[in-house]
């Protein structure tokens, strides 16, 4: 969500945000992944402007035991857990230890996470 955060409808977000360090993390990677010189300079761009206003949750030893409870819920649809979309489910798994809800594009790619973390769509 935050790379699309430009383009989203401020009425439908919290009135205070906060991100992940892993979400972070693959902020900091979207440079480096772009081959096209414009795009990467984009990339750079957002990234830095995320460092500058947040102040990223951390994945500590709360979001680890979280993470295996979100783990299980995913395993329990019979999707799986591991994979492309492991980092995902680590950024789930901090908002759960905080107990903070997970604001997404991508609202399918958290089923199954009921009752452990709310899921919403923007």
């Amino acid at each position: 969500m935050v790379i699309d955060l430009e383009t989203i409808d401020p009425s439908g977000l919290p009135v205070e945000l906060a991100v992940s360090a892993l979400t972070m993390a693959e902020l900091a990677a979207g440079p480096h992944a772009a081959t096209d010189n414009n795009e990467r300079a984009r990339r750079q761009d957002r990234l830095q402007r995320a460092e500058a206003a947040f102040d990223p949750l951390p994945f500590d030893s709360g979001a680890a035991r979280a993470y295996g409870r979100i783990f299980a819920a995913v395993m329990s649809t019979g999707r799986n857990a591991r994979g492309p979309r492991a980092v995902d489910l680590m950024i789930a798994a901090t908002a759960c230890a905080a107990e903070l809800p997970l604001f997404t594009r991508h609202i399918g790619d958290f089923r199954g996470l009921e009752g452990l973390v709310e899921v919403v769509g923007v």
